[in-house]
């Protein structure tokens, strides 16, 4: 934009009541103080000419809106500030400078028309006084904290302080004040638009005041920061001249001194805590006195080192994806819909409030169900470094707390040392299958973990080797365990317990499409172009060669019989090559398990029983037989102590009930019955059996067959009362991967389907028992449809 100054502009009269503005986006001049300015609008560049050549007065005005260039009447505030220009400079770049005065307030009027810069007719403010004493009273105290704080500000000009305490005049103090004091540009207007002396000098006092307190405090923390720093400097000060002084006397520099100064420098950037940096300085001289050689001194050093190696500044936090965390976890793992969820609500709380004490998850099912990875994935959503602590067969208390430097070859304990390999003292720690914790003569690892896993006790944890405390509070620990059985009642308080029940068999087969073949193919180094698995071939491997809640049998034979096609392509032979069904016998052998539900059931005195286990649930059967003999009572299948009480109590409540239920009672006495439960070598025990060997007992002695779709558990009671178990879960996925479409629960294990998957559910029919009565009405096949039983 170009502007004419030629005549029609010189020409131009300006009123006497009429004033040259300058128009400002966010300054706010006042009276008796001396300010620059910088112009830049070619209007006012003219507005400024021509004031400095008719030697006339300007007119500072603060805009309401900073973004317009020509502002109207409605544009500028009602009042400014009448300013007399001192000093007027143009730089080689062409920018222009002026520094002014200001001189009074006026109020705007009305802006003139036809003008090339603005000119408004305006009128001046006077000052209002105010000759209470207490005005005065206030202006003597604001003076005093004018003085104070010119004082305190480094940037103040030297013997401006001295004359602010010669004003006399309250009004120009209070203006003056301003330009000291932290005020935005609306509160600058706002005074300059005060007339009222009285007022001026209140909200100044308020201002000054807590400008001073502010000032106050930060030289306080100015000062306590230095002594901290000039006390931490100060050793390493004297040691770098006591090295020079051993120079100079010619003693003998075997690069010591150096050394020292470097672990010195080293251990002050590392940013320990306050107590830790000056034991660790103090360790150091002791490290510098010693001779090289000896052996105290190499313990030193190595414990100097990993000291070091510790990280103890906190990183940045980075915020929580939630979007992406789910979308690592649906990537990561199939179905586990409830336990992703509940993953999700930990990481959003973490968000929310990240310097709160997040609760310790610990993951509890059996092997194989994707424990350990679901922990690698929460640090991935977490963006945060992974380690994992094996705490298997761990059975002294030292691997968690550490040992003392005292003995030979001590070292800092487990959690420690994973801590230092992540290099983040904010990682994700899984302690893995915490539940396998032994204990022995060096005391009860356990115990050294209530520390470790209490949110309001590990901000402090002490670990024997390093001889101070380390900050575990930023951790997130994570844990892994395939029962709670063997977990202390105190370390299993301090966690949120996340149970992982077992696959069916449609999850197996999704995972095995989606992440155990793909895995092994880059594993054995075979393409999917090369080598392929059908569906047939997967069911096959899934209900005949492996039986478990996880699918770690199911990766490992996957992977057999990749390397067997491997084997051909690693011989020369290009073509592709797909695994049916009819290939698994030739390279796996038959077929491991076989569904023995039908066979065992299709006699009388077979009941299928629902049994819990460490790695998940299981199928378990009832066998009764009844010879002639004295009523005797044979129980076997290596039964405990409990089981066997079950099943005495059963073959009693068949006794009380023979006459109702149509059994001969003279049976009981010229018979004796024999209650076994197959797999003999495996130990078994717990009440929820009896349910399973009353039906066993009632199909036996009433010769009539148990449905060899139903299965069973529930303890029972003397009464016929069926009670609650433990374990439903389990007991239900197990029965509905193999096959069976109707489960007989106790009625108070109602509220336990809820744990179910959705899956298992939709597979099977619940039948709640509330007596035994019930397991007979649903259990037992209708005596009308007994078939001839097979030769045996």
């Amino acid at each position: 934009m170009t502007v004419d100054t030629t005549a029609g502009v010189a020409g131009f009269a300006v009123p006497e009541d009429a004033l040259i503005l300058l128009p400002m986006r966010d300054f706010v001049g006042f009276p008796g103080t001396v300010f620059p300015l910088a112009i830049g609008q070619p209007s006012s560049v003219v507005a400024i000419e021509r004031a400095l050549r008719d030697e006339l007065p300007i007119g500072i005005i603060l805009q309401r809106g900073p973004e317009e260039d020509a502002p109207d009447a409605a544009g500028l505030h009602p009042m400014g500030c009448v300013a007399e220009i001192l000093r007027y400079v143009t730089t080689p770049d062409d920018a222009r400078h002026l520094i002014c005065r200001g001189t009074a307030r006026f109020r705007l009027l009305e802006l003139l028309p036809d003008t090339p810069y603005p000119v408004a007719r305006i009128e001046r403010v006077e000052d209002v006084p105010d000759p209470r004493p207490e005005t005065e009273a206030h202006f003597l105290h604001l003076r005093e904290l004018a003085v104070q704080l010119l004082h305190m500000l480094p940037e103040a000009p030297e013997g401006l302080a001295e004359s602010v305490a010669q004003i006399d005049d309250p009004g120009y103090l209070a203006d003056l004040a301003a330009n000291y004091t932290d005020m935005s540009t609306a509160e600058r207007q706002d005074l300059l638009e005060t007339p009222e002396i009285s007022a001026r000098i209140e909200a100044m006092t308020q201002k000054l005041s807590r400008r001073v307190e502010v000032l106050r405090i930060t030289r306080e923390i100015s000062e306590q920061a230095r002594e901290e720093l000039e006390g931490r400097h100060r050793e390493v000060i004297l040691r770098e001249q006591l090295a020079a002084i051993r120079r100079e006397l010619g003693e003998a520099d075997t690069g010591g001194g150096e050394e020292v100064a470097g672990l010195s420098s080293a251990i002050m950037a590392a940013g320990m805590p306050e107590a830790t940096e000056r034991h660790v300085l103090a360790e150091l001289g002791r490290y510098e006195s010693m001779a090289p050689g000896s052996a105290e001194a190499a313990m030193l050093r190595s414990w100097l080192d990993t000291i070091l190696d510790l990280p103890w500044r906190l990183p940045e936090e980075t915020t929580t994806d939630l979007a992406a965390a789910r979308r690592t976890l649906d990537a990561d793992h199939y179905g586990l819909e409830k336990i992703k969820a509940r993953i999700i609500e930990y990481l959003a709380v973490r968000r929310l409030a990240p310097a709160g004490k997040a609760p310790i998850l610990c993951f509890v099912g059996p092997p194989g169900v994707g424990k350990t990875s679901l922990g690698q994935s929460i640090a991935r959503a977490l963006n945060r470094p992974f380690a994992r602590l094996s705490l298997g067969g761990v059975h002294d208390e030292a691997e968690i707390r550490g040992h003392r430097r005292t003995y030979v070859g001590a070292m800092p304990g487990m959690v420690i040392q994973q801590i230092r390999r992540a290099g983040a003292r904010n990682c994700v720690l899984m302690l893995d299958e915490i539940d396998k914790l032994g204990q022995g003569l060096g005391g009860d690892p356990s115990a050294a973990l209530l520390e470790v896993l209490d949110p309001t006790q590990n901000a402090s944890f002490h670990d024997n080797y390093l001889g101070t405390d380390f900050d575990l509070s930023h951790v997130v620990f994570l844990c892994t365990a395939n029962t709670l059985e063997t977990v202390p009642a105190p370390l299993r308080d301090r966690m949120e317990i996340i149970a992982l029940a077992g696959y069916l068999e449609d999850e197996k087969l999704e995972i095995a499409r989606r992440y155990l073949l793909p895995a092994q193919l880059a594993a054995t180094g075979l393409t999917p172009a090369q080598a392929r698995i059908d569906e047939a071939a997967l069911h096959a491997l899934i209900r005949g060669y492996t039986r478990e809640a996880g699918v770690r049998g199911l990766e490992q034979k996957i992977g057999a019989l990749l390397r067997h096609v491997a084997v051909s392509f690693a011989e020369g032979r290009t073509e592709a090559r797909t695994i049916s069904e009819s290939d698994l016998a030739g390279v796996l052998g038959p077929p491991r398990f076989e569904n023995e539900i039908a066979l065992r059931t299709s006699l009388t005195g077979v009941a299928t029983g629902l049994a819990w286990t460490p790695v998940g649930g299981d199928i378990l059967f009832i066998e009764a037989s009844r010879v002639p003999g004295k009523g005797r009572l044979t129980l076997t299948g290596q039964l405990g102590e409990v089981m066997r009480e079950s099943a005495q109590a059963a073959v009693t409540l068949v006794k009380a009930r023979a006459t109702g239920l149509g059994i001969d009672p003279q049976l009981f006495e010229t018979s004796d019955i024999h209650v076994h439960v197959p797999a003999g070598a495996t130990p078994k025990d717990g009440p929820s059996a009896g349910t399973a060997i009353f039906a066993a007992l009632a199909s036996l002695l009433l010769d009539r067959k148990l449905r060899s779709d139903t299965a069973m558990t529930g303890e029972i009671s003397l009464r016929g009362l069926v009670l609650p178990v433990g374990g439903i879960r389990e007991k239900v996925v197990a029965a509905a991967a193999a096959g069976i479409t109707q489960v007989l629960l106790p009625e108070r294990n109602r509220p336990d389907i809820e744990d179910i998957p959705e899956a298992a559910r939709r597979r099977v029919t619940f039948v709640w028992l509330r007596t035994v009565d019930d397991v007979l009405i649903h259990a037992l096949e209708p005596a009308a449809d007994r078939a001839e039983e097979p030769a045996v």
